[in-house]
Protein backbone atom coordinates (compact mmCIF):
# COMPACT_ATOMS: atom_id res chain seq x y z
CA UNK A 1 0.00 0.00 0.00
CA UNK A 2 2.81 2.53 0.85
CA UNK A 3 4.29 1.74 -2.25
CA UNK A 4 1.28 2.58 -4.29
CA UNK A 5 0.99 5.92 -2.56
CA UNK A 6 4.43 6.70 -3.17
CA UNK A 7 3.90 6.06 -6.93
CA UNK A 8 0.65 8.24 -6.97
CA UNK A 9 2.31 10.99 -4.68
CA UNK A 10 5.36 10.93 -7.46
CA UNK A 11 2.34 11.31 -10.24
CA UNK A 12 0.81 13.72 -8.65
CA UNK A 13 3.55 16.08 -8.44
CA UNK A 14 4.73 15.63 -12.17
CA UNK A 15 1.14 16.88 -12.77
CA UNK A 16 1.55 20.10 -10.91
CA UNK A 17 4.69 20.52 -12.39
CA UNK A 18 3.59 20.27 -15.82
CA UNK A 19 0.62 22.41 -15.06
CA UNK A 20 2.85 24.81 -13.51
CA UNK A 21 5.13 25.00 -16.25
CA UNK A 22 4.81 27.71 -18.86
CA UNK A 23 4.77 26.80 -22.15
CA UNK A 24 5.97 27.81 -25.06
CA UNK A 25 3.47 29.73 -26.78
CA UNK A 26 4.22 31.81 -30.29
CA UNK A 27 2.94 35.54 -30.68
CA UNK A 28 -0.09 36.37 -32.28
CA UNK A 29 -1.01 39.20 -34.06
CA UNK A 30 -3.98 40.01 -31.16
CA UNK A 31 -1.16 40.34 -29.08
CA UNK A 32 0.91 42.77 -31.06
CA UNK A 33 -2.19 44.75 -31.99
CA UNK A 34 -3.30 45.05 -28.40
CA UNK A 35 0.70 45.93 -27.38
CA UNK A 36 0.43 49.04 -30.11
CA UNK A 37 -2.67 50.15 -29.46
CA UNK A 38 -1.26 52.80 -27.23
CA UNK A 39 0.83 53.95 -30.27
CA UNK A 40 -2.66 55.17 -32.22
CA UNK A 41 -2.21 58.44 -31.68
CA UNK A 42 1.28 58.87 -32.07
CA UNK A 43 1.46 56.84 -35.28
CA UNK A 44 -1.33 59.17 -36.82
CA UNK A 45 -0.68 62.35 -35.12
CA UNK A 46 3.30 62.94 -34.02
CA UNK A 47 4.49 64.28 -31.05
CA UNK A 48 5.71 61.77 -28.99
CA UNK A 49 4.61 58.21 -27.76
CA UNK A 50 2.48 57.90 -24.96
CA UNK A 51 4.60 55.60 -22.11
CA UNK A 52 2.08 52.82 -22.47
CA UNK A 53 3.26 52.40 -26.33
CA UNK A 54 6.87 52.80 -25.74
CA UNK A 55 6.01 49.83 -23.02
CA UNK A 56 4.24 47.78 -25.00
CA UNK A 57 6.79 47.83 -28.22
CA UNK A 58 9.65 46.93 -25.38
CA UNK A 59 7.31 44.40 -24.20
CA UNK A 60 6.93 43.17 -27.86
CA UNK A 61 10.67 42.94 -28.29
CA UNK A 62 11.34 41.21 -25.08
CA UNK A 63 8.76 38.52 -26.06
CA UNK A 64 9.66 37.65 -29.68
CA UNK A 65 12.61 35.90 -29.09
CA UNK A 66 12.70 33.44 -31.81
CA UNK A 67 12.87 34.20 -35.88
CA UNK A 68 9.02 33.25 -36.21
CA UNK A 69 8.34 35.25 -33.05
CA UNK A 70 10.04 38.18 -34.65
CA UNK A 71 9.04 37.66 -38.03
CA UNK A 72 5.13 37.30 -36.80
CA UNK A 73 5.61 40.68 -34.88
CA UNK A 74 7.18 42.01 -37.78
CA UNK A 75 4.21 41.22 -40.36
CA UNK A 76 1.50 41.84 -38.02
CA UNK A 77 2.85 45.64 -37.35
CA UNK A 78 2.79 45.91 -41.33
CA UNK A 79 -0.44 44.65 -41.59
CA UNK A 80 -2.00 46.66 -38.53
CA UNK A 81 -0.50 49.77 -40.10
CA UNK A 82 -2.01 49.10 -43.11
CA UNK A 83 -5.27 50.06 -41.30
CA UNK A 84 -4.97 53.10 -39.50
CA UNK A 85 -6.10 55.63 -40.84
CA UNK A 86 -3.77 58.54 -41.55
CA UNK A 87 -1.15 56.40 -40.68
CA UNK A 88 2.39 58.29 -40.78
CA UNK A 89 5.07 55.94 -41.85
CA UNK A 90 8.40 58.34 -40.62
CA UNK A 91 6.30 58.74 -36.91
CA UNK A 92 6.56 54.80 -36.57
CA UNK A 93 10.50 54.89 -38.06
CA UNK A 94 11.02 57.25 -34.88
CA UNK A 95 9.46 55.01 -32.36
CA UNK A 96 12.98 53.06 -31.07
CA UNK A 97 14.61 56.28 -30.78
CA UNK A 98 11.94 57.66 -28.71
CA UNK A 99 10.83 54.78 -26.86
CA UNK A 100 14.94 54.12 -26.59
CA UNK A 101 14.23 50.19 -27.54
CA UNK A 102 15.80 48.43 -30.27
CA UNK A 103 14.37 46.91 -32.85
CA UNK A 104 15.86 44.32 -34.64
CA UNK A 105 13.95 45.41 -38.22
CA UNK A 106 12.90 48.92 -39.35
CA UNK A 107 9.64 49.97 -38.27
CA UNK A 108 7.89 50.55 -41.74
CA UNK A 109 4.79 49.35 -43.97
CA UNK A 110 7.86 48.67 -46.89
CA UNK A 111 9.88 46.50 -44.45
CA UNK A 112 10.08 43.19 -45.82
CA UNK A 113 10.00 40.94 -42.84
CA UNK A 114 10.29 37.56 -44.95
CA UNK A 115 14.47 38.83 -45.79
CA UNK A 116 15.21 39.68 -42.52
CA UNK A 117 17.78 37.55 -40.39
CA UNK A 118 17.57 37.30 -37.02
Amino acid sequence: MAGVMMKLACVVVMCVALVGAPLAEAITCGQVTSSVAPCLGYLQKGGNPSPGCCNGVKSLVAAARTTADKQTVCNCLKTTAGQIPGYNDANAQAIPAKCRVNVPYKLSTSTNCASIKF
